[in-house]
């Protein structure tokens, strides 16, 4: 498969230099993490979640005596599975976006040029 790119032959000169001060390279990416960000930035994304949130209250809640109703180690179960399951999703999610990101940036090109 090609990429077709139409040169603008000058015409918006001006807002072809504000997007280039923002966009410098012509690489398309569409991931969210990198490997350094995806287990903060993901936790935080879970956390802003209600459910997420819930679950967090009761473990928190169950860690005090007077309020105990289950084990400790019990409350932890339902929050743990929660986010592995998110965190496997989006992990996968964007490793496709990665893959598919690739392909485009080193897809061939046609410029058409007067």
């Amino acid at each position: 498969k090609w990429r077709i790119v139409f040169p603008d032959n000058r015409r918006q000169w001006k807002e072809w230099q504000q997007a280039s001060t923002f966009y410098s390279g012509n690489r398309i990416q569409t991931t969210k993490y990198t490997l350094l960000t995806f287990l903060p930035q993901n936790l935080f994304e879970q956390f802003c979640r209600m459910g997420n949130l819930y679950f967090l209250f009761l473990m928190v809640l169950n860690w005090f005596p007077q309020v105990e109703v289950f084990h400790r180690e019990i409350t932890l179960l339902p929050l743990i599975v929660i986010l592995l399951a998110g965190m496997i999703k989006d992990a996968v999610e964007d490793y496709r976006k990665y893959q598919f990101d690739k392909i485009i940036n080193f897809s061939k090109t046609r410029v058409y040029d007067k």
